[in-house]
């Protein structure tokens, strides 16, 4: 027995980010665990919790909006890494590392999300 967002390869692809990310951010100063940090973490993790969500759902509009959601924190996680980046936190490799799997996974979703049409 499972939920159907479980086989979602999106929802798998976003589980795994949202921990690479997590691994990562711990490595920010102390200094940053209530602003940098936290705010890194919840967008990666919003990512996948949305599209749970989204996918629970009975409508359509409804589904969009947590799709949108999603790739609307993908790109808040996105200033996240440049912001550590900037403030030399995490390393150029993690960097484009991560950046990547962003940019796939959000390809990825509004594909996902135009198919639902």
């Amino acid at each position: 027995m499972s939920f159907k967002f479980e086989k979602l390869l999106i929802w798998q692809k976003a589980m795994d980010l949202g921990e690479h990310v997590h691994k990562i951010s711990r490595q920010f100063p102390k200094e940053e665990m209530y602003n940098l940090t936290s705010q890194t973490i919840r967008s990666a993790d919003s990512i996948a919790l949305n599209i749970a969500e989204g996918s629970i759902s009975q409508s359509n509009p409804e589904q969009h909006r947590f799709l949108g959601y999603s790739v609307r924190s993908i790109a808040e996680l996105i200033t996240c890494l440049y912001k550590a980046k900037r403030r030399e936190y995490i390393n150029e490799s993690d960097f484009k590392w991560i950046y990547q799997e962003c940019f796939d996974l959000m390809n990825m979703t509004i594909g996902f999300k135009n198919k639902m049409k």
